[in-house]
């Protein structure tokens, strides 16, 4: 993975992790990788893969059972989609929406870009 230097590893992995859930390629009730193996898969310390996981465990999304290993919690998806949405309609929708103006691109312009950009990606 090519980590940006704009934000901590951690948080990136972090981001990834839920990437995994909302896409469902990790689904509820299922165990993920555990800490040494995704360390290994992203060429990343340990520790680093153990921070992300502590914090997805605090706002649970994941949950560790003793032993087995950690896995995703029941309604994670759901509850990753609204944080992104929310945080995204109230951090980067702004600044989107003040560039638009400074940019005089009207809004007709960005929904037809965005039908466009759905029936290219069969959204």
């Amino acid at each position: 993975m090519d980590f940006k230097e704009t934000q901590a590893i951690y948080l990136q992995i972090v981001d990834l992790v839920c990437d995994h859930i909302v896409t469902g390629k990790w689904k509820a009730q299922e165990r993920i990788p555990s800490v040494r193996e995704l360390g290994v898969q992203l060429e990343v310390n340990p520790n680093t893969v153990m921070r992300a996981y502590d914090y997805l465990q605090a706002r649970e999304i994941i949950c560790n059972k003793r032993g087995v290993g950690f896995f995703v919690t029941e309604g994670a998806s759901k509850q990753i989609t609204e944080s992104r949405r929310e945080e995204f309609v109230g951090t980067e929708l702004p600044d989107i929406f003040r560039r638009m103006s400074l940019l005089a691109i009207p809004i007709e312009l960005v929904v037809v870009e965005y039908e466009k950009y759905k029936a290219g990606n069969n959204s």
